[in-house]
C-alpha cells in the first residue's frame, strides 16, 4: 500500500523538481516512481503512482496539494446546484494514467502485474464535499441527512467517473484495481449500508465486469467488516484494528483477504518486526487467498531496510 513515497530517497529526489500533480500526469514520472519499489523491495506487483483525487478536475473541481496539509478543493460541494454541475463526460482527460500503466508494463516485460486503483464513491465524496481531509465529515454527513436524492445524485455520478477511470486503467493494461475507501470508518453500519453500499456495490460490479479482479479496501471497518464485503470485491483489504484470522472467518472465507501488518510496526527492531510478521502469517496459515499487506499506507519516515526486510521474512516464511 503507497508502495512509491517519501520514504525512499530516490522517490523524494523527483518530488523536490516536480509537484505530485506534475507526477501523476507525466507517464514518464509516474512509471518511474512506479517502478522504484519494485526494484527496492522485490515486492509481487506494482501499484501505479496516482492520486485517487484525479478524477474530480474533469469533473469540474480545481485539485491542489498544500505542503504539510494535503489535498485542497478549492470549489468545494456547498450546495445541490453544485452536484448538478458536475461533468460525467470527460474521464478521459485521465488517459495520462492508462499511459502510465502502458510504460510500466513495457518496463517490467511481465516480471509483476500491475495495479490499478481508484478511490470508492464515499471517499471521493467526503472530500469534494469538506474540500479535503476532515476529522468529524460534518459537511458530508449534513448532506447526507438532510438531501438524500442530491446524495444519491452525486454518489451516482461518482460511480459513472470512477467506473470510466477504472476502464482506462484496464485498458492501459492494469491486470486488477484496488477501490480504496479510506474514510468509509467515519460511519455507522446502518449509515453504510443506507448511504454507501449500493454505490460500493455497482462500482466494483462495474469493474468486474471487465473481466479484472476487485480490492476492495475500507479502513476503521471492523464494526461493519460483513456489510463490506457484502458490498463485493474478490479480495477484502483489512486494516490493522482486527485479527486478519478474526476478519476473514467474519466473511466465511468467501473471498480472498488483504492486509494488514500496522505500519506503525515497520519503524519497530526487527527481532520485534519479524515476530508480528510470523503471528500475522501464522493467522492465515496455509489457506489459499492471502495477499501479505499492510493495513494501511506506508508511512514517509520509515526506513526501508524495515521494509525490504519484511519482503524478506515472507518468503522465508513461504519456504
Amino acid at each position: 500500500m503507497r508502495q512509491a513515497g517519501r520514504y525512499m530517497k530516490s522517490y523524494r529526489d523527483i518530488r523536490a523538481k516536480h509537484s505530485i500533480l506534475e507526477i501523476c500526469k507525466k507517464p514518464e514520472l509516474a512509471a518511474e516512481v512506479t517502478l522504484q519499489p519494485v526494484e527496492i523491495l522485490d515486492v509481487d506487483a506494482a501499484i501505479i503512482f496516482a492520486d485517487l483525487l484525479l478524477p474530480v478536475e474533469p469533473m469540474g473541481l480545481k485539485l491542489s496539494f498544500i505542503a504539510g496539509e494535503g489535498p485542497c478543493i478549492e470549489n468545494a460541494i456547498t450546495e445541490p446546484e453544485d452536484i448538478d454541475g458536475l461533468s460525467t463526460s470527460r474521464t478521459d482527460e485521465l488517459g495520462y494514467v492508462a499511459e502510465s500503466i502502458q510504460v510500466v508494463t513495457r518496463a517490467l516485460a511481465g516480471r509483476v502485474p500491475v495495479i490499478g486503483f481508484v478511490g470508492a464513491p464515499f471517499t471521493l465524496a467526503s472530500y469534494m464535499i469538506e474540500g479535503g481531509p476532515s476529522k468529524t465529515f460534518l459537511k458530508t454527513k449534513k448532506l447526507m441527512y438532510a438531501d438524500e436524492t442530491m446524495w444519491r445524485r452525486l454518489m451516482g455520478k461518482l460511480v459513472d467517473v470512477l467506473g470510466d477511470f477504472a476502464s482506462l486503467q484496464i485498458g492501459g493494461g492494469a491486470k486488477a484495481i484496488q477501490v480504496f475507501d479510506s474514510w468509509v470508518g467515519a460511519l455507522s453500519p446502518d449509515d453504510y449500508v443506507r448511504y454507501v453500499q449500493p454505490y460500493s456495490r455497482a462500482l466494483i460490479e462495474r469493474i468486474r465486469s471487465a473481466s479484472v479482479p476487485v480490492i476492495h479496501f475500507g479502513t476503521g471497518t471492523a464494526g461493519f467488516f460483513r456489510e463490506l464485503h457484502a458490498a463485493g470485491g474478490d479480495v477484502i483489504g483489512v486494516d490493522w484494528r482486527v485479527n486478519i484470522d478474526q476478519a476473514w472467518s467474519d466473511i466465511g472465507y468467501r473471498s480472498a483477504i488483504q492486509g494488514n501488518l500496522d505500519p506503525i510496526a515497520l519503524f519497530a527492531p526487527l527481532p520485534e518486526l519479524k515476530t508480528k510478521v510470523i503471528d500475522l502469517l501464522r493467522r492465515t496459515g496455509n489457506r489459499p487467498g492471502h495477499i501479505v499487506n499492510l493495513g494501511h499506507g506506508i508511512l514517509p519516515e520509515t526506513p526501508v531496510e524495515n521494509v525490504k526486510a519484511v519482503v524478506q521474512m515472507v518468503r522465508e516464511f513461504q519456504r
